[in-house]
């Protein structure tokens, strides 16, 4: 309870600072000595809603829209008044500037009738050109919020493997990861991306990891609707970082009052991973055979290169793979495992599905380039790679965590197809 009145305040503290230094500088615009009483009562009104917003997100778990409200409205706001801030800076050293030139040289004096035309100062421009841009991410945030959670979008991708059995050649394989229960609130949107997935009539499904934010129970009320995630050949599940409840139970939380342990909310989400008809692999391998002809497919526990706690255990999960198995396919939820562990050891692992990046959420995307923020903190974080004869796909995730806004990283289902020759 304590530690989290210590994080309310902090926040708040970041939240009134940026509010008091941008308060400090519009007072001077004569847009606001116009109108500073209105001005102000907006101003504190907005920045109260925010307050108040952080405090139920910190003490309150809801997993529903309003919820998503409350967490996109401060972090938007705080994110478009850091724009605010930004060209106050710039007013500042303008202004400083300006003050140490007036020391050496004589400042101009203006005539009558350059005061007459001169209709705004260089540094109110600055400043009303701050307040102008911040509408811009505003906008593109909110439509996010309200338009893109839930476009979920189909990609195909050839997965060209010479030593692929004859059995297999033509099938499909579907992947959707982090579908981050906690954060969704429209059963029926989620219900849509679920009818796309078995549009396409996928062979065999992966799902690699973070069903929940925290809770086994907030799967709840989305079982019927994942439960349909079964295909012919099988669907194959891990977990992911989020899954093990490292996030929630390694603190006290004030309004947590169902008394459940680490333990029993992870034994329920694995009992969840059985009722929904996933087999899940736990540093483990399956062979799934077709015809006398057989792949394998490896299932890691999460493990990361910057995670605090790694669980996955490479080599026990590589423990019983038949040497003569032609393909095998590593399920692994953080995508920095493929470059640290599994190309340095397994060089016959040949195709690696990931996810946990989201794509950033945030970015830019095209047949030839793209590029997100999360890619300063992950080498590979979206899309297909290839390192020698092995190659990666990281998946951007069905859901979103935290900031609830998706922007050119739209929610992801991907569909491969199997061929033994390009």
């Amino acid at each position: 309870m304590i530690q989290q009145f210590y994080t309310y305040l902090k926040i708040i503290s970041i939240f009134l600072a940026v509010d008091v230094l941008i308060l400090l500088r519009m007072r001077t615009l004569s847009i606001w000595k116009s109108n500073e009483l209105f001005a102000k009562l907006v101003w504190w009104s907005l920045s109260l809603l925010s307050y108040l917003s952080i405090f139920f997100n910190l003490f309150f778990k809801w997993n529903s829209f309003e919820s998503a409200c409350l967490v996109f409205f401060p972090i938007t706001l705080l994110f478009a008044k850091s724009i605010v801030l930004f060209f106050i800076g710039i007013d500042a050293i303008y202004r400083a500037s300006t003050v140490f030139k007036n020391l050496f040289i004589r400042p101009k004096r203006l005539s009558d009738q350059d005061k007459n035309t001169l209709f705004i100062t260089r540094s109110d421009f600055i400043i009303k050109s701050g307040l102008a841009l911040a509408s811009v991410p505003i906008a593109a945030l909110t439509r996010g919020f309200a338009l893109n959670l839930y476009d979920y979008q189909i990609k195909h991708i050839d997965l060209v493997l010479p030593h692929l059995p004859q059995s297999f050649d033509g099938l499909t394989v579907a992947q959707i990861s982090d579908i981050h229960a906690g954060s969704l609130f429209n059963q029926d949107k989620v219900k849509r991306g679920i009818d796309l997935l078995l549009g396409e009539n996928p062979d065999i499904i992966f799902f690699t990891g973070d069903l929940i934010n925290d809770f086994a129970s907030e799967m709840d009320h989305y079982l019927d609707v994942f439960k349909q995630l079964n295909a012919p050949l099988g669907t194959f599940s891990i977990l992911g970082n989020h899954d093990y409840g490292d996030y929630h139970f390694s603190r006290h939380h004030f309004f947590d009052k169902s008394r459940l342990t680490k333990e029993q909310n992870f034994a329920e989400l694995k009992s969840i991973h059985s009722q929904l008809g996933w087999q899940l692999l736990l540093n483990e391998s399956k062979e799934l055979v077709l015809n006398n002809d057989k792949i394998t497919i490896i299932g890691v526990e999460n493990w990361g290169l910057n995670n605090p706690k790694n669980y996955g255990d490479i080599d026990l999960a590589m423990a019983k793979v038949d040497n003569s198995s032609s393909v095998n396919f590593m399920l692994s939820h953080d995508p920095s495992h493929w470059r640290a562990e599994i190309i340095p050891k397994y060089p016959n692992i040949d195709v690696t599905f990931s996810g946990h990046t989201h794509g950033g959420q945030f970015g830019y995307t095209n047949p030839n380039y793209q590029w997100s923020p999360v890619k300063y903190a992950y080498q590979e974080w979206a899309g297909l790679y290839r390192e020698r004869q092995q190659a990666l796909y990281v998946n951007a995730g069905f859901g979103y965590l935290d900031y609830p806004s998706r922007l050119g990283m739209l929610p992801e289902v991907t569909i491969f197809h199997l061929k033994s020759k390009g």
